[in-house]
């Protein structure tokens, strides 16, 4: 597949890195510094210039183009590139933007602006965000199978029950399976005997059910449910998206918003929410207020350093669970090693999103572990699949050995996955895979 990339950022850069190994990439700058530097770091084409001129896409190539995929910082700029594209050729357009409102306009009229796909980064890390509120300890959460089956990643700590165990020793539940470990930068597919150590990085899927009575056990002191204290640091649209999606799953969160204007419209916007208009590193206020009590307090500033200050103080004050806007991706990490627990990078959420849009194929869904080191796919079986009437155990011994078959469901039924469970056509599998094998197990289930 042909693809042209408008914007070399962080989002762009990163798209054209995931896609650069399977398909023909062509990235469009108008940095030629920034473009030149793609063209040594990556196995792609660019092209400087300006992507909302004709001109500049006909020297991509765009007639012959697959998809286009609109990627700058400007909203208005993404929507152009791809009504653009869609005046002079067939390319799927993908446009990224940060305004709701654009997508709203978006979802009422699909391929209103030219956009065939829309992902709104705002909106994208504040659901990020949500998802991990209801499960301590978890890095990730996706859903898959309408909902059926949820894939988690969680952190272990030196103090966690779990720590020290083995696998055996650990799964305690009727519909959970463990895939993998991320240790020291790598995947490690579990066994029973696999010991879990501190810091490591436990993979599961299951149902919803079991996995949170998995997070019970990873971290009993903060159970699933008992985060009834948020505070939102921050009235930005990601800090808005977060309370709105907060008070929808039946929280009454607080709200710290500086600014006296924005203070009063997000109170009349978001009537659940209690809205406080304050400096948020005011540490008499946060003191006054009882911040500390809070389970979580998630920082949504304008800033990557403010967030940090603002995550450590709560953390100082002995909130439970910090997580923090980055908006520098390079940032997650150092974050987290100072104090962070989870750093969110709303354009490196916004980039899996694009790159699991492009790289589904036959999957009905798609979620990328650490970026590039594995995937959890969905896959519905087919009379052509290596799994259809045969036991997993039989299946999955011609498969490489990076490949764990995670949960089925069938007939929106959950089954959990053992040995001699024999899968049918039409059920729905969600498989972990190496991402060196993902092409493979694609083609073959």
């Amino acid at each position: 597949m042909r693809v042209v990339i408008v914007g070399a950022g962080q989002v762009g850069s990163s798209i054209a890195a995931d896609l650069a190994d399977t398909h023909e990439v062509i990235v469009v700058d108008c940095d030629p510094e920034r473009v030149e530097e793609l063209n040594y770091s990556l196995d792609v084409l660019g092209v400087t210039g300006d992507g909302t001129s004709v001109g500049t896409l006909e020297e991509a190539g765009i007639e012959d183009v697959d998809m286009v995929i609109a990627s700058t910082d400007n909203d208005e700029t993404n929507i152009v590139v791809c009504s653009t594209a869609k005046a002079v050729s067939d390319a799927f357009t993908i446009a990224r933007v940060k305004n709701t409102e654009y997508l709203r306009t978006w979802e009422r009229s699909k391929r209103a602006f030219g956009v065939d796909f829309m992902v709104c980064t705002n909106l994208l890390a504040a659901e990020s965000i949500v998802r991990m509120i209801g499960l301590p300890a978890a890095r990730d959460v996706d859903p898959f199978a309408g909902g059926q089956v949820q894939m988690a990643e969680f952190e272990v700590d030196a103090d966690s029950p779990v720590a020290d165990q083995t696998v055996a020793e650990a799964d305690r539940f009727d519909s959970l399976t463990f895939v993998a470990i991320l240790r020291n930068g790598c995947v490690e597919i579990v066994r029973g005997d696999t010991v879990i150590k501190p810091k490591d990085r436990v993979v599961v899927i299951g149902s919803p059910g079991s996995v949170q009575e998995f997070a019970r056990s990873v971290a009993p002191e903060e159970s699933p449910g008992t985060a009834e204290e948020v505070v939102v640091v921050g009235g930005s649209e990601i800090g808005y998206h977060v309370a709105r999606l907060l008070e929808d799953r039946g929280f009454q969160p607080r709200l710290i918003e500086r600014d006296g204007d924005r203070a009063r419209d997000l109170a009349e916007r978001l009537p659940k929410t209690v809205v406080m208009e304050s400096d948020a590193t005011d540490i008499e206020f946060l003191e006054r207020e009882h911040v500390g009590d809070a389970d979580v307090v998630v920082s949504a500033l304008d800033s990557d350093e403010k967030n940090l200050l603002v995550s450590l103080l709560a953390e100082r004050m002995g909130v439970e669970r910090t997580i923090a806007i980055i908006d520098t991706a390079e940032y997650v990490d150092l974050f987290e090693t100072v104090g962070v627990d989870v750093g969110v990078s709303p354009r490196g959420v916004v980039a899996e999103e694009i790159s699991r849009f492009t790289q589904e194929g036959d999957a009905e869904n798609v979620a990328l572990i650490e970026s590039d080191k594995a995937e959890v796919l969905e896959i519905e079986v087919d009379a052509e699949s290596i799994l259809a009437g045969r036991p997993i155990q039989e299946s999955t011994s011609d498969l490489p050995e990076s490949v764990v078959i995670g949960a089925i469901t069938r007939d929106r039924e959950f089954i959990t996955p053992r040995g001699d469970t024999v899968v049918e056509v039409g059920d729905h599998v969600v498989v972990f895979a190496g991402i060196d094998v993902v092409d493979e197990v694609t083609a073959r289930l």
